[in-house]
């Protein structure tokens, strides 16, 4: 399996090898059949919901006085965003970042728009983490987002906008931005609140002695998540600092008590991050201290066998020797007081090794 998974990432690479810079080309293994274009405007009295069924569709938004919410799933669909790159002015290397899924978090400014990669991370049905890019463009009365696929965290922001609570709907494009992130990052808290469970029941598993193999995997498995939750979450702390300190002037002042906030979500889930690293780390050592522990269990009622018929051996060995001259041979009871003695020794070393407690 890590051979294969060695050879598809390589695959992923080499798309990039040779080309020309601004070049975009899709990464990803998520590619959709058919392209989901969903658009909200929106401003505190009115809002507007619409699937669009092509991109040109979404320029009616653009020099709207609302808000506008324009939301992209299907990066395979390279053309679709050159159109969107081309209206909205954007820069080719954004475009290059938002179909390669294998961009690190960033943040870049411009003069009219700020370009955001993040990592939207969530468990599936099967409790295995599903983690997708999601790339943000926000301008002075827009925010466009970039998916691999159906499916995010957003719907309950959705839920808001139509529902007209909270304070979105009376906010400019960054709050709207604020919305976005802040929603990834909640539920980073899911991610690691399941992997605190996780943490606890192998914790449980190891005291209790239930020491199966598949516990070593259950402990590798969890390193490889935290480590991807790691380099997911690390880099949003820059991503956040810079938005809170309105570098630009696409960011109002007010908003940036909100940024504030999610910087302090973030440092609050990295620490976790740290403290789950180590557990799991001490987890491992845990298991190969078990297994250790179980081995020497075994290694000790194996030599206490042994000790108890060396004696014995030894015994059986002197008279099992072919000498001519042995008047315990030719005694009558000879046979009978060797195995008393035997008996004897054996009965004594057991209650001997049972005062000591090494049985």
């Amino acid at each position: 399996m890590a051979k294969k998974r060695h050879k598809k990432r390589s695959q992923n690479y080499k798309k990039h090898l040779g080309q020309v810079p601004g070049t975009l080309v899709y990464t990803g293994n998520k590619e959709g059949k058919v392209l989901h274009l969903q658009a909200f405007d929106y401003d505190i009295n009115d809002y507007k919901e619409a699937d669009l069924g092509s991109v040109e569709e979404a320029f009616l938004f653009k020099d709207s006085e609302t808000v506008t919410w324009f939301n992209l799933n299907g990066l395979n669909f390279i053309d679709e965003i050159e159109k969107i790159g081309n209206y909205y002015k954007l820069h080719p290397l954004i475009l290059e970042d938002i179909v390669n899924t294998s961009q690190r978090p960033k943040i870049d400014t411009y003069e009219d728009y700020v370009f955001i990669v993040l990592k939207m991370m969530y468990y599936d049905d099967n409790e295995k983490i599903v983690s997708e890019q999601v790339s943000l463009v926000m301008g002075k009365n827009y925010v466009l987002t970039f998916q691999e696929s159906e499916g995010d965290v957003f719907d309950s922001l959705r839920e808001r906008i139509r529902q007209k609570k909270g304070r979105v709907r009376g906010e400019g494009s960054d709050y709207l931005l604020y919305a976005l992130i802040d929603a990834i990052v909640d539920h980073y808290y899911v991610i690691i609140e399941v992997m605190g469970n996780k943490i606890e029941d192998l914790e449980d598993d190891l005291f209790t002695g239930i020491t199966q193999e598949e516990i070593a995997q259950q402990i590798q498995d969890l390193k490889r998540e935290i480590l991807k939750i790691r380099r997911a979450i690390f880099p949003l702390r820059e991503i956040i600092s810079r938005l809170e300190k309105n570098d630009n002037n696409l960011v109002e002042e007010k908003t940036t008590h909100f940024f504030r906030d999610v910087y302090d979500h973030v440092i609050q889930v990295t620490e976790t991050i740290d403290i789950y690293r180590d557990m799991i780390w001490s987890l491992m050592d845990m298991y190969m201290t078990t297994i250790s522990n179980k081995m020497n269990e075994v290694m000790k009622v194996l030599t206490i066998i042994s000790t108890i018929f060396i004696p014995l051996t030894f015994i059986a060995g002197i008279y099992g020797m072919n000498f001519t001259n042995m008047p315990e041979l030719h005694y009558k009871y000879g046979y009978y007081i060797v195995w008393i003695v035997m008996i004897v020794m054996l009965i004594g070393m057991f209650i001997y090794f049972k005062r000591k407690k090494w049985l």
